[in-house]
């Protein structure tokens, strides 16, 4: 299917619980500054397993972007715009909302680098979610928009993330604490930028390594802060099989 955004237009991959006909939480997820890759559909698949309506995005075209000179010069001129990065996120609401199975409701927000960004700016757009959950995507909005989220929100960063560095950490926990989110910041030991993607078989920029462990960790915290705040099941337990 295709997601218009204010920009381009974006394929995405929706993943939808196989028994039952009543309406389901959903979950936007976001993928890394690269594009939508078979890692954002089998996640949207596993959350489907789960009892959720899943919406993995794209953020180019369809396009994977596998030089990273490209992918830079894409989305650091989109993560400075906190407008075209709300369009995006309002366009990819709008598709999952045309599932006749989502419970409108009962929406969060997903997302990995870029895509966890964008997942931010919907809250500081007040959109009513019900979590936030980003890896690597510490970025700070305008002044005072962080006042509008008004849903728990978890974050994780590698501790030797030069990306996300220490002083990064520090302005998105303030921002956070001075508009009195409920906010979490997990900081996974030794973990570098990107620590939840599997290896790719293309370049990368510098500072990006898979870490297993802790991506296993991370992807746990998530389902943990779905299950907190819009469980799909009285019984919501994390997958074992869950590093996806």
């Amino acid at each position: 299917m295709t997601v218009c955004g204010t920009a381009r237009c974006a394929s995405s991959w929706r993943g939808v619980p196989q028994a039952g006909v009543d309406r389901r939480p959903a979950v936007l997820l976001g993928p890394e500054g690269m594009g939508l890759s078979d890692v954002e559909r089998r996640r949207a698949d596993a959350l489907a397993e789960l009892g959720y309506v899943a919406l993995a995005f794209d953020l180019h075209g369809g396009r994977y972007l596998g030089d990273p000179e490209e992918m830079l010069a894409r989305c650091m001129p989109l993560l400075t715009d906190p407008d075209r990065m709300r369009g995006i996120g309002h366009a990819a609401l709008d598709v999952v909302r045309t599932e006749p199975r989502t419970d409108h409701d009962r929406i969060a927000a997903v997302g990995y680098g870029t895509g966890g960004a964008i997942g931010l700016e919907l809250g500081r757009d007040g959109v009513n979610l019900r979590a936030i959950g980003t890896v690597n995507a510490l970025t700070t909005g305008r002044p005072g928009e962080a006042a509008r989220i008004r849903c728990p929100v978890w974050a994780g960063v590698g501790s030797q993330d030069p990306i996300m560095p220490p002083a990064q950490r520090v302005a998105f926990t303030a921002e956070m604490q001075a508009a009195g989110v409920d906010w979490r910041l997990v900081v996974h030991g030794g973990a570098l930028h990107a620590f939840h993607h599997p290896p790719v078989d293309h370049p990368t920029v510098p500072g990006v390594a898979y870490h297993p462990r802790h991506a296993q960790r991370a992807w746990h915290d998530i389902i943990d802060l779905l299950a907190e705040c819009l469980p799909a099941t009285e019984d919501l337990v994390s997958p074992s099989s869950a590093t996806r």
